[in-house]
């Protein structure tokens, strides 16, 4: 199964951090954000991956190459402008063959199990085109995306936040022509009214590394160490 890492962004939010380094090479606990979700998703055996990227592409590429020194094979998916989530995935779909893959943002920090998202990923067809991974809102997102009901993603009903991970089957995009703009919660629309995206609800460590305050703070967890006694 094959995984996309979203990494196009100019992540306006973290300037001017990302004037001269694209967010996704952005440190934490000694290593670019990007190198952790692809740490994680090699523990679970996902080592087919594509990486979309625009603002400073060559500085990613350079870095990460094709993978082969984090033991991962890596495709590039080049956007003149970045596309948004869905518009970038469209352009990427002829890297992605044919089958439902997985989704996951550059810049979120944690321990969830790509294997449960593997299993979740091989149930998806035509007309059950997506599953999320809904988190509890954090402090600067309190109103957050979905509502989450009998394992169903709604529009109402009490909030949870969209974590950036997800799975998909191709046949959600076909709707987008290839390098248009796109947003993901505008594609997912007509089939989450339709009770069509399943959803889950995540408890463990997740982390959106947004701002420079955020960065730093969990830069700081990861690169603790307590005193010698």
């Amino acid at each position: 199964m094959k995984a996309m890492i979203l990494a196009a962004g100019r992540g306006e939010r973290m300037r001017p951090l990302t004037d001269a380094t694209p967010k996704p090479l952005l440190t934490v606990g000694g290593k670019p954000l990007i190198e952790w979700v692809i740490e994680r998703l090699k523990l679970a055996d996902v080592v087919d991956l594509v990486v979309n990227v625009s603002h400073l592409a060559a500085y990613i590429e350079t870095t990460l190459g094709d993978g082969t020194a984090l033991g991962v094979r890596i495709s590039y998916s080049f956007e003149r402008e970045a596309l948004e989530t869905a518009g970038g995935i469209t352009w990427a779909l002829p890297l992605l063959d044919d089958q439902p893959f997985l989704v996951v943002n550059s810049d979120v920090y944690t321990d969830y199990d790509f294997m449960a998202l593997k299993a979740r990923a091989h149930t998806l067809t035509m007309d059950q085109p997506a599953h999320l991974v809904l988190v509890d809102n954090p402090d600067h997102h309190p109103q957050g995306d979905f509502g989450l009901r009998d394992g169903i993603v709604t529009a109402d009903g009490a909030r949870l936040t969209f974590s950036g991970i997800g799975a998909y089957h191709p046949a959600m995009f076909t709707g987008i022509t290839r390098g248009d703009k796109a947003r993901l919660a505008a594609q997912l629309k007509t089939p989450m009214a339709a009770g069509r995206v399943s959803g889950e609800h995540f408890r463990g460590e997740w982390n959106d590394v947004g701002t420079p305050q955020r960065l730093a703070e969990l830069d700081a967890r990861l690169t603790y160490r307590p005193p010698a006694l």
